[in-house]
């Protein structure tokens, strides 16, 4: 008996020093768990950003191109292509017709008005593509 009560009180004491190790075990990991979370960053590939970044760039740039090739066509081709009748009617009596107006024939023209209905006239013709 005296051997199995040795026996049995080895594998107590294994038994206790495996708790022990357990319980040492499970104390490191909860006071891993229960600290302070430190700060977490994270980092890009520099690669993929870089790309990334230059295909928005040659995107925008190309926007960019097309807008001012659609403003210069505008500047190029105003919407407005009429002329007020007052205007035309005015022209007319100088013999002035409905193609291209010559500047000096213009001025000639308009030498009776006031000089803010000069510049009047001028930018309604400027603006319907009449001066040449």
């Amino acid at each position: 008996m005296e051997d199995q009560e040795m026996a049995i009180a080895e594998r107590l004491e294994a038994a206790a020093s495996q708790m022990e190790r357990a319980l040492n075990w499970l104390e490191e990991r909860s006071s891993a768990l229960s600290g302070e979370v430190e700060k977490i960053s994270a980092t890009v590939e520099q690669g993929l950003r870089e790309a990334e970044l230059a295909e928005k760039l040659a995107a925008a740039e190309k926007e960019i191109a097309e807008l001012k090739a659609s403003s210069a066509a505008s500047v190029l081709n105003p919407q407005r292509r009429t002329i007020p009748s007052t205007t035309s009617e005015m022209l007319a009596k100088h013999g002035i017709g409905d193609g291209p107006v010559d500047v000096r024939t213009l001025d000639a023209a308009l030498a009776g008005l006031s000089l803010e209905q000069r510049i009047a006239v001028k930018s309604q013709l400027l603006r319907a593509g009449a001066i040449a």
